[in-house]
Order: C-alpha cells, then sequence, then structure tokens
C-alpha cells in the first residue's frame, strides 16, 4: 500500500473503526452482525455497491469467528 493510502485510512479509522473490526467475543460478535445487516439492506445484490467489498470483509470476519465459537455453525470450540 503506497503512502497516500495509509495517510487516507489513518484519517478516516476513527469513523470506520466501530464497524469494521474482528470480533473476539459475543458482543463484539453481535455487534458486528447488526453492521453486515445494516450492510445489506444498503448493497443487497449489487456487487457493483461501493459497500460491497465491506460487506464481504465484514461477512468473512463473521464466518471466522462462528468457525471457532459457534459449534453448530462452525464445529469449532466448545471451551
Amino acid at each position: 500500500m503506497s503512502d497516500p493510502d495509509i495517510t487516507s485510512a489513518v484519517a478516516h479509522w476513527r469513523e470506520v473503526a466501530g464497524a469494521v473490526f474482528v470480533p473476539h467475543n459475543e458482543a463484539e460478535y453481535v455487534r458486528l452482525a447488526a453492521v453486515l445487516d445494516r450492510l445489506i439492506d444498503e448493497v443487497g445484490e449489487d456487487e457493483t455497491h461501493l459497500l460491497a467489498s465491506l460487506m464481504e470483509v465484514l461477512g468473512a470476519l463473521i464466518e471466522r469467528y462462528e468457525a471457532a465459537h459457534v459449534p453448530e455453525l462452525g464445529g469449532g470450540d466448545e471451551r
């Protein structure tokens, strides 16, 4: 990533950090799932929508959490 990209990311991170994060507990998972639900309402099936890639990233983060922590969905750790 070039310096202008990093500079831009730093400038806007506070605005998006509440919506883009790796969930580490159930509360964060629920919060991230709520953000994804709002994105799905906004983006729908439009793969060209500006936020479609964000929706994909959040979906991957949620799937990762589920695989590790929700046995009936991901077969993950029951500890």
